[in-house]
């Protein structure tokens, strides 16, 4: 009797097809009602049931753990050890060699600019004084384009790279771009005479 209540067919017929009008089976049931009480717990407590935190906490020490495995940023440096390093040729030397590598795109390769800022006049967008361009430059300008060099270079090399730039003010460049930011002499005081 049952098997006939199940195999009810409908009263409509569409392009001569019948269908069945048999219910659920339970057990269908039971897990479809099963989720919907699901819905709200999960609401509360997202991602990994019975683990502390959920996902938030998931998340935090996954990011906590990738700041761990990266190389330390390059330290700091004060102003009077940038000013004697940019009166050091070898450092200088150096420097214009990292800089030709990385940064020649952006700021030319005699420092005038391009997509950057012109690196000899007195206008900085950032600061010119000497511990300022060396945070800069560890540091970079993600909005400007400027990526962290401090992560990816050496202490030594972002050190002789600032000193470079030191050396760059007062210099003519033979396309230099048009000033950006405000006028800051710092660097022009510091930066080496031509001893």
């Amino acid at each position: 009797m049952a098997d006939q209540e199940q195999d009810r067919l409908l009263e409509h017929d569409y392009d001569g097809i019948q269908e069945y009008d048999n219910p659920m089976p339970r057990w269908w049931l039971w897990i479809f009602y099963a989720s919907i009480a699901f819905v709200p717990l999960y609401y509360v407590l997202p991602g990994r049931l019975g683990e502390n935190g959920g996902n938030v906490a998931e998340y935090e020490a996954d990011v906590a753990a990738h700041k761990a495995e990266l190389p330390p940023a390059a330290p700091e440096i004060s102003a009077e050890a940038l000013v004697a390093l940019s009166k050091n040729g070898d450092a200088v030397n150096a420097g214009k060699a990292v800089f030709v590598k990385n940064c020649v795109a952006c700021h030319g390769p005699d420092g005038g600019g391009v997509i950057g800022p012109n690196l000899t006049d007195n206008s900085w967008i950032n600061g010119g004084a000497p511990d300022r361009i060396h945070y800069t430059i560890v540091n970079g300008v993600l909005a400007k384009g400027m990526p962290p060099w401090g992560r990816l270079l050496k202490p030594e090399e972002v050190d002789n790279v600032a000193a470079y730039v030191l050396s760059l003010q007062g210099t003519t460049p033979t396309n230099p771009k048009a000033p950006e930011g405000t006028v800051d002499t710092t660097a022009t005081v510091v930066a080496p005479s031509g001893d």
